[in-house]
Parts: structure tokens; sequence; C-alpha cells
């Protein structure tokens, strides 16, 4: 179920320009507050920098290059973990009726990067029919095809669940099994994976990996190495890690990082 909004915050754009674009700089640890935009799509680009979303009832992780679909409406507070250079797309929902309902982590092509960066110095309101009006209708058709990224974490809403996610947070490489949470939270196995099933779509192995592998992107992102992180994540060694990383994003951590 979808979480709170926040405050609407409505954009300097005539209805009629499809695709309008903003450039800004954050320093180290900036929270944008909880907020929604009514009447636009959004695709939030790291440049630079990491960005950890919380939006609706979970959490999804952007590092530099990647992008985050945001429809219009949805309520999202970002973090940004480094000096964060977030470029931003805003969509007139009439000019991309198949636009993506659901939040997710995008992969940004170098075309597509290019076309975002020119499109900063795209004065408001465009001309469609002229260079600025083509610019910014090739970057409607490059926004149809983005490769989806696995980097949303749900938020479980069930108090045991919860218990667990806290846990996790502070100690990502804490290896309790299924059974053992099962007796700390005196219930039945079964209870456990018919709650994992539901409130996450996952088996409790998957939703712990990509608990571990959203702490392992943001650290990786921020500059740790990899042996480390894989160390504090449990891990028996860097390869372990690596190949565990590279099962799930086709990529090792320092090609991904590229």
């Amino acid at each position: 179920m979808p979480g709170p909004a926040g405050q609407g915050r409505p954009l300097p754009a005539s209805p009629a320009t499809a695709v309008y674009c903003r450039a800004r700089d954050y320093p180290t640890d900036t929270v944008i507050p909880l907020h929604h935009h009514p009447d636009r799509h959004q695709l939030v680009y790291a440049e630079s920098g990491v960005l950890v979303v919380h939006a609706g009832s979970g959490r999804w992780v952007v590092p530099s290059t990647r992008a985050i679909w945001m429809p219009a409406g949805m309520g999202h507070r970002v973090d940004c973990l480094g000096t964060v250079r977030m470029r931003s797309l805003y969509i007139a929902p009439q000019s991309m009726p198949t636009a993506p309902a659901e939040a997710s982590t995008v992969s940004i092509t170098p075309l597509l990067a290019a076309l975002i960066h020119a499109a900063v110095e795209v004065p408001q309101p465009y001309d469609p029919r002229s260079r600025d009006g083509r610019l910014m209708h090739l970057i409607l058709d490059e926004l149809q095809a983005l490769p989806v990224l696995p980097l949303h974490l749900p938020d479980p809403s069930d108090p045991r669940l919860r218990r667990i996610a806290r846990q996790w947070q502070r100690r990502p490489h804490d290896g309790s099994t299924l059974h053992d949470w099962a007796t700390r939270l005196q219930v039945d196995v079964k209870i456990l994976q018919r709650l994992c099933a539901r409130e996450l779509g996952m088996t409790f192995g998957q939703w712990r990996q990509q608990t571990r592998l959203l702490h392992a992107l943001e650290q990786l992102a921020q500059g740790r190495k990899v042996i480390d992180v894989a160390l504090a994540l449990g891990y028996d060694s860097p390869s372990a890690f690596s190949s565990m990383f590279k099962k799930r994003f086709g990529l090792s951590p320092s090609q991904f990082f590229r």
C-alpha cells in the first residue's frame, strides 16, 4: 500500500511542455524531505554520488550513473550519500501514456545521459518543432526502453519481519537462519515463510541477500574496497561476494561502477 505523499511540489513548466529538466547539486548527507510531484512523472538521475530513495513501501539504492523512475503523485524522500549531482527529468503523463506505474531503479544508456546533459540547457518553454523540441522528443523515445535493475528492497509491515529488518540494518552480516529467527520470534517456520512471500514477494534467503546487496552497493559506491565490503557482510572471501554480485547484475563490482 502506498505511503504518504508528503508536500506537493508543482513545477514551473507549462502543462503543454512534454519534458522539463532541472539540475541540482547537493552536499553530502543532504536529505530531501518527503514530497511528490502531482502532475509529472520524474526520472531522478544521479550523475555522480549515491541516492537512497524511500518511496511507497520500499527503499531503492541509486548508484552513480543510474536513475530511479518515480510515477506522478508518488511520495518519496531522498538521502544523498556523498556529494550528489542530480539531474531530474519531469515528464507530462499525456506525453508518455505507457509510462511505468511503479517506481524502479533503471540503467541509463550513454545516449540518454548525453541527452539529459543537453536538456539542462534547454530554455522553457520550447517549440516542439525546434531542435530543442526534437531533443526532448528523443528523450521520450529513450525512456521507453530503460533496463530495470534489481535495486529495490520492500519494507515489511508485519512487526516480526520488521524486527528482522532492523537487525539486518544494524548487523548486515548476521547469519541467523530462518529456523533461528522462528525460534527467536516464537513462531512456526512456515508462518515466516508465508509472511515473506506475502509481504515481500521473495523467500527469506532472497530477502537477506537483497538486503546485503543494497548495503554493499551503498558502501561500494562511496569508494570502499570490495574486500572490506565482502568481509563486513559476512562473506568468506571477496571472490564469493563478487560471484554473487555478478550473478545478480551480470557484471563484477568493478565493472558495475566503471
